[in-house]
């Protein structure tokens, strides 16, 4: 084993990413019920609003300032160049943008979830790497684990500086670890006088880490005299010697992002910079990540926004056939798509939103969910829209203006958006840590039943706890408000996307019972299954989300009200399609043959298909690349723009 790569049993694996979940349910969670058959919609209906007047007020100033700052910033130079001019950050800095969520006391603004999402909205309406470079520092940067987990000296020392406009950045990721935290090879080794901890290790994909003045690093404490040991966090100074940024990488999109490789080496850190205790680490970067992940909800909405204007307006200008092409009902289809599913973006987000500023009910599944569902249906917005513009859809929006046209960066926002479906947890990530927290129960009540290496007298014990559960539990399936054509009647047109939601929710819990006594410990195997449940979920969510939106902007104002009504019953009739598809799919698909296929091509069996191409990557490195501790050899790519 060398010091770049830390082998891990799959049982450490599951071992080490068990012990950081947050395990208990002390507040309701309305999307923990949906899987469970239970739909309980006073749980985000009416939605809360915890904003109060005053607080309301500055909210909206601010964003008011913002949009005005906004509209003077040119994110086709940031395309260009692939920068964000310093001169941006500082204006950003100077209206306090870096500090939105930082309480008052501590320099910030002191803003409520739900402007934090129209702020990020507008930068991301400029240029995603705004968005991106925002939430890297305030959704999982130091201000939100310090804000949660720090001491009164932490939060004094450093909250005030990442308000005034220190950028940030969380590094947890490395060449050879990505959701596998168990593999983490960074180490942070105690000094002997207990004063500080001594940091080596590589970061891979440091979003801000090239700009950034602190640093939240995960790293291995081993187990020592005086302390349990363990992936702990760390807040570190990013000018620190033995810190070197060796490069800046680029992407397909974001194209103005600081994300860089970091080195650590030696880099002495002060014990009292240490967040939460030894062996906290995990447990603090999943609990910031709870609401941090409502970041990419905020950038896909505006995203959506976007397209759903440039597709209503060229749509309308472009004619073919004698008519617009938006006459055309494949195009018409295109549009309708876009619109109503915008709509639910921005519903999801804002029920996410006011349930985090809330505070009252447990949003784990909730917030998980709605990076999951938005990330994937903003892609297919954004795919729709470039359909929709033709070829022009495909040429960059330099291209356009240089022979006269409309600067519209269609095939920019397809490439930009591709990586929410991975940042934050990819989709497929997403679905196994949703299927875990929304089968919890299941797991629960079987107890050794569920483990894979208990032994048959500890699963017939087991087994008659679980008949106990099942025997309580299975009942209250049968029949539901969904049943009953008079429910959610104050909801007009749209209680039969209600009672459909109600009915699908309890089918839901039937079918994960049915996939748990089907499979039982095996069922952690069958991702095919655990990720329609899912999405099957997510879909149900977002149609409440949407009925409940819906009718809150009718109480507040009768004529966007009708215009919201249309718009979630059209959602509703395009989830219900995808909702009913899924439920087929779970009992009737191809999983064991894609999984016998994926294992022969793996083995080499099929490796001739593969012949008659030139691999132009061949021979130009390994697929991982390789780390050793020591000095850094390469230029130091670290900058600030302040």
């Amino acid at each position: 084993m060398t010091a770049t790569t830390r082998q891990v049993g799959e049982r450490e694996a599951r071992e080490v990413a068990e012990a950081a979940r947050e395990r208990e349910w002390t507040r309701p969670s309305f999307a923990k019920g949906l899987y469970l058959g239970d739909f309980d919609l006073s749980l985000i209906h009416p939605q809360p609003h915890a904003v109060a007047a005053d607080h309301a007020v500055r909210g909206e100033e601010f964003i008011a300032r913002l949009a005005a700052y906004c509209e003077t910033l040119d994110g086709l130079l940031i395309e260009r160049e692939a920068k964000i001019p310093d001169e941006y950050l500082r204006g950003l800095a100077e209206l306090g943008t870096f500090g939105i969520k930082i309480p008052v006391e501590y320099g910030g603004l002191g803003l409520s979830m739900s402007y934090y999402g129209k702020a990020l909205m507008l930068v991301a309406s400029v240029h995603p790497s705004l968005s991106a470079l925002v939430s890297a520092h305030q959704s999982i940067g130091v201000p939100e684990p310090v804000k949660m987990f720090g001491t009164d000296e932490q939060k004094q020392r450093f909250l005030p500086r990442c308000a005034a406009g220190a950028v940030t950045a969380f590094l947890l990721t490395e060449p050879d670890v990505g959701s596998d935290p168990a593999r983490l090879a960074s180490t942070a080794i105690p000094t002997d006088d207990g004063t500080a901890y001594l940091l080596d290790g590589v970061k891979l994909w440091t979003t801000n880490g090239v700009i950034a003045e602190l640093v939240v690093v995960m790293a291995r404490v081993p187990e020592h005299e005086g302390g349990r040991g363990g992936i702990s966090a760390f807040v570190v100074e990013a000018d620190s010697p033995g810190i070197t940024v060796e490069n800046r990488n680029a992407f397909m999109g974001l194209r103005g992002i600081e994300n860089g490789v970091t080195r650590f080496h030696q880099v002495r850190v002060p014990a009292e910079n240490r967040l939460g205790r030894e062996g906290d680490g995990l447990r603090i970067a999943l609990t910031t990540l709870n609401t941090g992940r409502l970041s990419i909800p905020a950038t896909t909405t505006a995203a959506a926004k976007w397209c759903l204007k440039i597709a209503r307006e060229w749509s309308a200008e472009r004619v073919q056939w004698g008519r617009p092409i938006g006459s055309h009902a494949a195009v018409a289809e295109k549009i309708s798509f876009i619109a109503a599913t915008t709509f639910a973006l921005e519903a999801v987000l804002d029920l996410s939103a006011n349930l985090a500023d809330a505070g009252t009910k447990d949003i784990r599944i909730e917030a998980a969910l709605a990076k999951l569902w938005a990330s994937e249906m903003a892609w297919r917005i954004a795919d729709e829209l470039v359909q929709i513009r033709g070829g022009r859809g495909y040429e960059t929006a330099d291209s356009l203006a240089a022979r006269g046209e409309r600067a519209v960066p269609a095939e920019q926002i397809l490439r930009d958006l591709r990586i929410n479906r991975i940042f934050e947890g990819s989709t497929e990530i997403m679905h196994l840590l949703i299927a875990r927290e929304a089968v919890d129960a299941h797991l629960s009540a079987a107890g050794d039943l569920a483990a894979p290496d208990a032994d048959l007298q500890a699963k017939a014990k087991a087994a008659v706890n679980a008949s106990g559960f099942y025997a309580r539990w299975l009942p209250k399936l049968a029949v539901g408000k969904g049943s009953d054509p008079r429910s959610y009647g104050e909801f007009g047109p749209l209680a039969k996307h209600l009672r459909y939601v109600e009915r699908s929710s309890r089918k839901l819990a039937r079918q994960t019972f049915y996939g748990m006594g089907r499979w039982q410990a095996k069922l952690e195997y069958r991702q095919g299954f655990l990720a329609r449940i899912v999405d099957i979920g997510a879909e149900l969510f977002a149609m409440a989300a949407s009925c409940s939106r819906a009718e809150t902007l009718r109480a507040r104002d009768a004529a966007q009200g009708e215009s919201a009504y249309e718009l979630a019953a059209v959602f509703c009739e395009q989830a219900r399609l995808r909702v009913d598809h899924l439920f087929e799919q779970l009992w009737s698909n191809t999983d064991d043959a894609d999984r016998r296929l994926s294992q022969q091509v793996l083995d080499g069996k099929h490796s001739w298909l593969e012949a008659g191409i030139v691999d132009p990557s061949e021979g130009t490195g390994p697929w991982i690349a390789q780390w050793q501790p020591g000095e850094s050899t390469a230029e130091n790519q670290s900058r600030r723009y302040r």
